[in-house]
């Protein structure tokens, strides 16, 4: 093989051996692997099915050879067998048609000479068939000697080439140390004959790149976007300095009350909405993103300016994609009808519910709604495309959060992320694209752009740049930060247009007031890399609730069972789980065809507690609440279900074992010789 993946051997020179009567072990270059086969005719077929590659693998590796010098004795035995196998055939037929002849004799006298004749024909055979025995053999003990010889060339080559890449590899760290030096010079220069604050803001940007730069396996992409196409300056005060790019925000830095007097000045909110509290449940099951627990004022922004608010729900949109830079462990996959509730009316005023409404393709759908006022909602489904080395994942449908007072409605929806070193190295998560947030009362608009990682960029890793604008296009606010950190905004006093002769083309100068924190990062619990880079919040979010439905996540048995450390049982209930799933499905589709054929109609799966409805801003068809949920859980009525959860079968019932028919037979008559009694 060219090149291979993570957590492959080669068949070729692997060992096959078995333990028991369902263990199959694989064994090569140090590596081990136990496989377990559930039956001993399944672990049969996988030995064979093994073997044949591993036959396949060789035949190939030898084919590849190429090795001139040996050509010409080897080609020299060939030529014996073929003579060989010429003079066997040969002597087998004419030994074939003398006795022939000697089942057609009726003289005795004649029968004599051909059984000499006979005997001589079988002398010939044996002589010529042990000359091909010793050929045969000759040929055997030169292609094991050669054999050896090319696994030796083989084993060469491999050293060379681990050689090769650790040479590239050392030269790749040489030429990124080069890369920082050059980048820093420049910037220790200008910062040595500025002000402390500049001071300040550079060497956290240095320190940024660096943190940046630490991992070794990490594989940099060049941006495909352009520069931005507007530059920042601060309004002078005295106190505050010059700032070319946008994402230089730095002036609240150094002031630690910043966030402190937004929330006082504005109340706080949900943590992260209630969409993203839910979601980080499911981050370990399913494709929902989790989104942290921060207060970003979500409900009780009124006074402080519509345009304000915009930013703030604008930095609740970046904030959901902070504790994504960690994660990329696969989740549980959700089950067709499985729900989460969260239910925070007493803490913080609203509750949520989420619900897996489509398996195939899977789609979840999600909704809010606060006390205090506001409702949010979601339907979640996703498109993807490997691309060779990494994977693009695009989301799908819009997320809407209306303000019942004021009736602003906010649309938007999510950037593309994508997964680095799908193949070989160490996986990392970027996220790039374009955000467009609408108020779709007042016509404001946001518009954020997150900026795909460069290698050879010097702008900050995980770069977030926005301005809003009311409908007419004049701008109000300028964003700033990064998403894995912090969201920071400034107001626009003045605003000029300044030809760039680098680009040939003009950009937007904005004068801006000293910029402020809308938004920061908590940090994660003590050992999170221990606990799969849980926020608190996210650790609080697996404990089992009182009076849930019974397709609830936290009522998961594989779920608990992994968490209780139970490895293999965990692994054999998800496989229960899923297998049921998708006969389940089957059954489903075979019902759909068969009411196709009789021309009659089929309802296929809904979901329980959001249908289907046109979007009237959107236009699109979407998932959204019905209702109902809270109030069958006030009144601990699931009667829906019939009793059945969803991880058990499903909603419908599949065809039960006579085995068990018999033994509810047997419990019922015990409960009414009980109840007789």
């Amino acid at each position: 093989m060219a090149h291979t993946c993570r957590g492959t051997i080669n068949l070729a020179t692997a060992h096959i051996d078995t333990e028991d009567a369902c263990n199959i072990v694989l064994s090569s270059g140090g590596r081990t692997y136990h496989l377990k086969a559930s039956t001993e005719v399944e672990r049969q077929r996988w030995v064979t099915a093994l073997e044949l590659a591993k036959a396949k693998a060789i035949r190939m590796m030898n084919d590849q050879s190429d090795d001139s010098g040996d050509d010409e004795p080897t080609s020299h035995k060939l030529d014996d067998l073929s003579t060989c196998n010429d003079l066997i055939a040969k002597h087998g037929a004419a030994l074939q048609r003398s006795l022939s002849e000697l089942e057609g004799l009726r003289v005795p006298v004649d029968g004599g000479e051909k059984i000499k004749a006979v005997n001589e024909r079988a002398t010939l055979f044996r002589i010529t068939s042990n000359a091909m025995i010793n050929a045969c053999r000759d040929f055997l003990d030169l292609a094991e000697s050669h054999s050896r010889r090319w696994q030796r060339a083989l084993q060469y080559e491999r050293e060379q080439r681990s050689h090769l890449e650790q040479t590239i590899e050392q030269l790749a760290k040489q030429h990124n140390s080069l890369e920082r030096a050059w980048r820093e010079a420049p910037v220790h220069a200008a910062n040595t004959a500025s002000a402390p604050a500049t001071n300040t803001e550079g060497s956290g940007r240095r320190l940024k790149e660096e943190a940046s730069d630490e991992d070794e396996d990490t594989e940099f992409f060049d941006a495909m976007e352009d520069s931005p196409a507007f530059i920042t300056v601060t309004a002078p005060d005295g106190t505050q300095h010059r700032r070319s790019q946008s994402s230089l925000s730095g002036a609240s830095g150094g002031q630690p009350n910043d966030w402190g007097q937004e929330n006082h000045g504005s109340g706080s909110c949900p943590e992260a909405g209630g969409r993203e509290l839910q979601q980080a449940r499911r981050r370990r099951r399913s494709h929902i993103t989790e989104k942290p627990n921060y207060s970003l004022n979500l409900p009780r922004a009124a006074g402080r300016g519509r345009r304000l608010r915009l930013c703030r729900r604008a930095a609740f949109s970046v904030s959901s994609y902070s504790t994504t830079v960690h994660r990329t462990a696969k989740p549980f996959n959700p089950l067709l009808g499985e729900t989460y509730e969260l239910d925070r009316t007493e803490e913080l005023g609203y509750r949520s519910l989420c619900e897996q409404v489509s398996h195939h393709p899977p789609a979840a759908a999600h909704h809010v709604i606060s006390q205090r006022g506001w409702t949010l909602w979601q339907e979640i489904t996703i498109a993807s495309k490997f691309r060779g080395k990494y994977l693009s994942i695009m989301p799908l449908g819009a997320i809407h959060l209306h303000f019942h007072s004021s009736g602003h409605h906010y649309v938007w929806r999510k950037v593309t992320s994508t997964v680095h070193n799908i193949i070989v190295g160490k996986l990392w998560i970027d996220q790039s694209g374009d955000i467009e947030i609408v108020n779709h009362k007042t016509k404001d608009v946001c518009q954020l752009k997150f900026s795909p990682y460069s290698y050879f960029s010097r702008d900050v890793p995980r770069k977030v740049t926005g301005v809003v604008a009311q409908s007419d296009g004049q701008a109000h606010y300028i964003l700033s930060g990064t998403w894995d950190d912090k969201i920071e905004s400034a107001k626009i006093v003045q605003s000029s247009r300044r030809g760039s002769s680098t680009e040939g083309k003009q950009k937007t100068v904005y004068q801006t007031l000293p910029a402020k924190l809308l938004w920061k990062k908590y940090p994660l619990p003590e050992n999170a890399e221990h606990m799969y880079f849980f926020s608190a919040l996210a650790l609080t979010l697996n404990e089992e609730g009182e009076g849930v439905a019974a397709t609830d996540s936290r009522l998961r048995p594989d779920q608990r069972l992994m968490e209780e450390g139970r490895w293999d049982e965990a692994n054999a209930e998800k496989q229960r789980l899923e297998e049921k799933q998708r006969a389940v499905r089957r059954r489903r589709e075979a019902e759909a065809t068969d009411a196709l054929d009789e021309g009659k109609e089929f309802e296929g799966y809904q979901p329980l507690w959001f249908h289907q409805r046109r979007d009237s801003i959107t236009g699109e068809t979407n998932f959204v609440y019905k209702g109902g949920y809270w109030e069958a859980k006030e009144r601990q009525d699931w009667s829906m279900y019939d009793n059945i959860s969803v991880f058990d079968v499903s909603r419908l019932p599949l065809r039960r074992d006579p085995c068990d028919l018999l033994l509810d037979s047997i419990d019922a008559q015990l409960s009414r010789l009980q109840q007789d009694k």
